[in-house]
């Protein structure tokens, strides 16, 4: 009896499982431009380099097959025909000429076969010549800078970041179809076009993969290297960093919107207009207020991932709430802003007026209250060399009151002090 209960129970069990699993894989859908559910094939190729390089695939692949089909049969057949108990007696010659001629000249016809293809399809993957539009693509921990250096567009630039809610990444929030896929600008550009892509890294060596281009370029700090594609159909399409580049290396997507030609021209206009409107003026003396304000949205976009929204820091990255550095003299955060300093990568891609809100905002958000307000002229100084002297006089005042309230947020302050902050 209670064999027959377990069982019902297990039945139930097994039966619920196979349901949720079901619901959950009826949930999921095809992700435009970037990977299809229960995908097996390659990623559909939207550029003739792409369809090439399916070709080779698919030809190498059965190529391959009947080779190993044809050589594993004939030594099973051989193996079960002529086997000792069937008093099958083995062949004495000391050589073949035949046979060794065969062996030789076959592989050879099928390499050359395989090479030939592959050959032409590696060059024409390099040949960025004669390009319409040439775009720098620049790699972050954990960003992509965008520069449209030749062709219609020409001065646009941006920066390209994450934009999948951090509730999400934290599974505090259903997660979305384009999930760790999806970035607050994509790269545009004009259907039946060759682009040319520039690449190169500030910190690491990063990756710029689309599949449905069929590129994957490394971006190498200190290095230039190109790619390019053509795309053939108008839609998005989405790739990924593909190189270990650290601890947010899965969240460093890159999405391409390809566009006709009308609407291109329509996105160049108004990406234009955009730019201007939100162009700064270093030499302006911004307010407290404003540069708080700037300095939150600057944060979130680039430390906090890393420092935490609450500046408390994780792991091997330390806290900026009640940090030396932060609470110390103005150079110390500059330079490290500037030119970074162990695992800080340099944030000098940002333009003086992010550099000195974000500055401003650590130095008075949270438990730091120096009140001290930085302007981006001091920050154009200090690319130049000259940096201001003095700043922290009452974030050392309460470095020193610390001990007496907390010893272990000294010891974690003393920690941030000595690595990269900012």
């Amino acid at each position: 009896m209670k064999m027959k209960m377990l069982n019902k129970a297990l039945a139930g069990l097994l039966a619920g499982a196979s349901l949720l699993a079901g619901n959950a894989a009826l949930a999921v859908q095809d992700m435009p431009g970037g990977p299809a559910v229960r995908q097996l094939n390659l990623t559909e190729p939207v550029t003739r380099i792409a369809a090439e390089i399916h070709w080779l695939h698919w030809m190498m692949l059965i190529l391959c097959t009947v080779i190993f089909i044809g050589v594993f049969g004939v030594m099973f057949y051989s193996i079960f025909k002529h086997r000792k108990s069937k008093g099958a007696k083995s062949a004495s010659f000391h050589e073949s000429t035949t046979v060794e001629i065969i062996w030789t000249v076959v592989p050879f016809i099928l390499v050359i076969g395989m090479a030939l293809p592959a050959t032409k399809t590696v060059v024409a993957m390099k040949d960025t010549t004669n390009s319409d539009i040439t775009i720098k693509a620049t790699g972050y921990q954990w960003k992509w800078g965008y520069d449209y250096l030749k062709g219609e567009g020409e001065g646009v630039s941006f920066i390209s970041t994450l934009s999948t809610p951090r509730d999400q990444i934290n599974n505090q929030a259903p997660k979305g179809n384009e999930y760790l896929m999806e970035v607050d600008n994509e790269v545009v550009v004009p259907v039946n076009k060759k682009i040319r892509v520039v690449l190169t890294a500030n910190d690491v060596i990063h990756a710029w993969m689309i599949p449905a281009f069929g590129v994957k370029q490394d971006a190498i700090p200190g290095f230039v290297r190109d790619t390019w594609f053509r795309a053939e159909k108008v839609g998005v399409y989405r790739g990924q960093c593909a190189e270990l580049c650290g601890k947010e290396h899965a969240f460093m997507p890159i999405v391409v919107r390809v566009v006709s030609q009308e609407d291109y021209s329509k996105w160049v206009e108004g990406k234009q207009k955009e730019m201007a409107a939100k162009a700064d003026d270093p030499t302006k003396t911004y307010t407290m207020a404003e540069l708080m304000q700037r300095g939150e949205k600057v944060y979130a976009a680039n430390c906090a991932v890393c420092h935490q929204p609450n500046g408390k820091g994780a792991g091997t990255f330390p806290a900026l709430d009640g940090s030396k550095v932060v609470l110390g003299p103005l150079k110390g955060q500059m330079e490290i802003l500037l030119h970074g300093k162990n695992a800080m990568p340099a944030w000098k891609q940002l333009s003086d007026v992010e550099l000195a809100a974000v500055m401003t905002y650590t130095r008075n958000h949270w438990g730091n209250k120096t009140g001290e307000v930085v302007q981006p002229a001091q920050f154009t100084s200090g690319r130049a060399g000259t940096f201001p002297a003095g700043g922290g006089a009452a974030g050392e005042q309460k470095a020193a009151d610390a001990p007496a309230q907390n010893p272990s947020a000294d010891k974690q302050a003393g920690v941030a002090g000595n690595r990269a902050a900012g």
